[in-house]
């Protein structure tokens, strides 16, 4: 399932480098974006994460913040990860499966949601744990359905940000 979650996570890294000076972050869409849970998600998205500017996107069910719309990404409509022995974190009332393997980057996708969410962080410009927080309490858990939940979970990323600040 990892790799298939690095995959992603390297999609939606590849077209934020297209957006060059835009206003508009280049991304692309899930393949279940049209889902009408996703629809909620995407008028649930704050205005700001973690001290981040939201960034409009070009795709159905995104969201990015940041300065040039790449700290965080969102996409809803994802694959559902299955079982799995990856990371399990609870942030935000929600659980997160992590993909820690482009490290200090994380992409993170909602366990045992309908339907899932990832979360593309770049934990050298915010906090992943306050980024998942914010998300989980404000957009997740009020637009998606829980389903099944994490059996071990965790509740805190290693954050890169805590020693800058």
């Amino acid at each position: 399932m990892i790799p298939s979650l690095a995959a992603a996570g390297l999609v939606v890294v590849a077209t934020v480098g297209l957006a060059g000076c835009s206003t508009t972050v280049d991304m692309v869409p899930a393949e279940d974006a049209n889902d009408p849970a996703c629809a909620e998600v995407s008028v649930r998205l704050p205005g700001s994460v973690d001290g981040q500017s939201r960034i409009w996107t070009d795709a159905q069910a995104t969201g990015a913040w940041g300065n040039d719309g790449s700290a965080i990404l969102l996409r809803c409509g994802v694959a559902a990860p299955g079982p799995t022995e990856a990371k399990c974190i609870t942030l935000g009332g929600v659980d997160w499966v992590v993909d820690e393997t482009q490290a200090p980057k994380y992409l993170v996708t909602t366990y045992g949601r309908e339907p899932a969410v990832e979360v593309f962080i770049d934990n050298e410009a915010v906090s992943p744990n306050e980024a998942l927080t914010q998300l989980g309490e404000r957009v997740v858990q009020n637009a998606t359905t829980s389903v099944s939940a994490c059996t071990n979970t965790e509740t805190l990323l290693e954050d890169a940000t805590a020693d800058n600040g």
